[in-house]
């Protein structure tokens, strides 16, 4: 199985770092919104690939990241995976971001998540990162 390590990346207004997929036809999802991130490869942890990821396709060095949790994704997706996601804060405005993979990055608020067309069972790994900070309890912030 696949191992996939992916961050949502939230600034301190809300919103959520996305990323529009290419629109070619022969990638998985094409024009639909992602996370950041992408495959491990042989010999890397979760860890290193999203460090990696992070840095090919926003050209920045990740600092602080926590894991959040991991998603089997056995149907609705170009393959069998599991996805490890992890959280991190990220306050660079939208006109210094560059997106070297992708069509373009843009910040998304909570309530504009569930309208979106993402890749795969993202949109779910979103709701839910989402309906877990709503639900925290003040001990826990």
């Amino acid at each position: 199985m696949k191992l996939i390590a992916a961050i949502i990346l939230e600034n301190d207004n809300g919103e959520f770092l996305l990323a529009l997929r290419d629109n070619k036809d022969w990638i998985p999802f094409p024009n639909h919104w992602d996370l950041i991130g992408g495959h491990v490869e042989e010999g890397e942890t979760p860890e290193e690939g999203l460090v990696r990821e992070i840095k090919e396709e926003l050209g920045i060095d990740i600092g602080e990241y926590k894991f959040y949790k991991t998603f089997e994704c056995l149907t609705g997706d170009a393959y069998e995976n599991i996805k490890f996601i992890y959280t991190a804060k990220i306050n660079i405005p939208i006109e210094e971001i560059t997106l070297f993979e992708g069509q373009y990055a843009r910040y998304f608020t909570r309530d504009e998540i569930p309208s979106l067309s993402f890749a795969n069972i993202i949109k779910s790994v979103v709701l839910d990162y989402i309906d877990h900070c709503d639900n925290k309890k003040p001990e826990d912030l």
